[in-house]
């Protein structure tokens, strides 16, 4: 089947199913929540829901440990909410995505306990080597999330491997029984009407041969034997001719450490790629060294670099998927922007991304310019991956890392209204509800026209109006600015220019850093998207604290 490529003219919305809408009042979000707010989404100009993962699990990792593939977690109203909310998102013209998890499963899945007592074919499930002399470990590699990447099962008396938690074992992807279980699941979902996969840390699957010891520095250790691994094109493109050419879907892949060169070889539009987007972490690089936890002073030049490469380097040649929020990392407000110019900045941000070349993703909450959350105690925190950054450390020095950079701040429920537990459930929320839901909430903002939630619609209707979005070239202005971002998209006839501020100081702009613009590009007629009111004509202006506009012409 041909592929028609209907992502890039629709905007993604992602659900963290848990915290979205609970419909049941069980103090856990579920789909039939999800059902009551279609027509919110379809209000806010989404064309796609991307679900993180809804599958029965543990939760020793949110869902990403998984026990079963070809079901819905009861919790979460079983297959039959599904199949209504499938049906219900695809009669609004809304395309739905699963969270495909295949690096990996739950240590309580059929199959690895089946692994663990040596009963065929699932032996070879999974990735186990003996203790070495003095019962050493098989290697030096280490988990993302818990110490070292292997542990010792009793009832095989063998060493596992995990690159993550201790209760997400990883599958020999080697193994021809394992590829065929994941084509399976695959063919399951897109069977039912499912419309494509997110695959997770998916250049994770092949293995070097021999595991080999490495001599990074401790956390990366062994990342570069299994990230982007001797036969992961082989096994993608196994997938891809087996099944996924068989269906009109899409597929991303979560690439962690991918360059827009890299990219390439897996998003090249020749017709052979193995995915249709990736989701690269540079963007998330503002702030920090490669992880969340090694936090550096935000570099606005840094977020621009990342930007810039994927836009120009993938040009003609791959398709951007673009995001500044998901379930993995803090809100955007807090870490690139500013609390105290909540408003002013969630609307810079949005606009930054929303009008460069690819498909926009909107994680929930984003819309709304949610904020970061900061509980008294460590206590309170759930997330694997936060609990285990720097135990050693005293409280006070971990809260303080932890409110910068725990991902769990991205996972507090769904602001929806000023009442009781924002409006999430009726019930006792599964986990805290962010304190400032009453200033920040679903409920008021749609009843200001000047909302963060307003200006998310009206960028994401432009979005969708003007074709140069789609297909104009992007080129990036004030190149060395560490407190402007200016870029234009041109396709010949049209030309729109956004300019952004990450400073709350002011900041001079005129024509003549735009080369090829003359003055009347900036009368404020032009101006279609802004967060102040605008009242210069052609002019060089002054922008206020994180101030964005938005100009577009059609008669160059």
């Amino acid at each position: 089947m041909k592929h028609t490529r209907w992502y890039k003219n629709r905007v993604f919305y992602q659900i963290w199913p848990r915290s979205f809408a609970d419909g049941n009042g069980d103090g856990i979000g579920d789909l039939w929540g999800v059902l009551e707010k279609l027509d919110y989404l379809k209000e806010l100009g989404i064309g796609g829901i991307w679900f993180s993962p809804l599958y029965p699990s543990p939760n020793a990792d949110c869902g990403y440990d998984i026990s079963d593939y070809k079901d819905i977690a009861p919790e979460y109203g079983g297959m039959a909410a599904f199949e209504k909310v499938l049906e219900e998102a695809h009669k609004r013209d809304m395309k739905v995505i699963m969270d495909l998890v295949v690096n990996h499963t739950s240590d309580e899945h059929e199959w690895f306990r089946k692994s663990r007592e040596r009963i065929d074919p699932y032996t070879d499930y999974y990735i186990w080597r003996p203790a070495g002399k003095n019962n050493r470990l098989p290697n030096n590699w280490d988990s993302h999330f818990e110490g070292k990447a292997w542990s010792w099962d009793e009832v095989r008396q063998e060493y596992y491997m995990h690159l993550f938690a201790v209760k997400q074992p990883d599958l020999n992807m080697d193994n021809h029984f394992v590829r065929e279980e994941v084509k399976n699941i695959m063919d399951f979902w897109l069977s039912k009407g499912v419309d494509g996969f997110r695959e997770d840390v998916i250049t994770f699957i092949s293995k070097k041969e021999g595991l080999p010891n490495d001599r990074l520095l401790p956390v990366f250790r062994g990342i570069f034997h299994y990230n982007h691994g001797p036969r992961l094109h082989e096994y993608l493109q196994e997938f891809k001719h087996e099944v996924l050419d068989r269906y009109d879907c899409v597929t991303i892949a979560e690439a962690p450490l991918v360059s827009p060169r890299k990219a390439l070889e897996y998003v090249d539009e020749d017709g052979s790629n193995d995915f249709d987007m990736m989701i690269q972490f540079q963007c998330m690089c503002g702030n920090c060294l490669f992880l969340d936890y090694i936090p550096t002073p935000f570099s606005l030049r840094r977020l621009k670099y990342a930007f810039s490469s994927w836009q120009r380097k993938l040009n003609g040649k791959g398709w951007n998927l673009l995001y500044l929020e998901n379930h993995d990392h803090p809100r955007v407000v807090s870490r690139y922007g500013s609390e105290q110019y909540r408003v002013e900045s969630a609307k810079m941000l949005c606009a930054s991304y929303m009008f460069q070349q690819g498909t926009p993703f909107v994680y929930q909450g984003q819309e709304l310019g949610m904020t970061n959350w900061y509980p008294e105690h460590i206590s309170e925190y759930e997330d694997v991956q936060t609990l285990n950054n720097h135990p050693n450390w005293p409280e006070e020095k971990r809260l303080k890392l932890y409110h910068r950079a725990s991902r769990d701040s991205a996972r507090t429920p769904m602001q929806w209204n000023s009442e009781d537990n924002a409006g999430f459930t009726t019930g006792t929320p599964w986990f805290h509800v962010n304190e400032n839901y009453r200033e920040i909430n679903v409920a008021d903002q749609l009843q200001d026209k000047d909302s963060v939630l307003a200006f998310y619609k009206k960028a994401i209707a432009l979005r969708k109006k003007l074709a140069v979005v789609k297909n104009g070239v992007y080129r990036e202005y004030m190149r060395l600015s560490g407190k402007v971002y200016m870029y234009t998209r041109t396709d010949g006839m049209h030309k729109l220019l956004v300019v952004a501020s990450y400073s709350e100081k002011p900041v001079r702009v005129s024509p003549a850093f735009c080369t090829g613009f003359t003055k009347t590009y900036f009368d404020k007629n032009n101006c279609v998207l802004f967060n102040y009111p605008v009242s210069e004509n052609g002019a060089a202006f002054t922008m206020r604290p994180y101030e964005v506009r938005v100009y577009y012409c059609d008669h160059l």
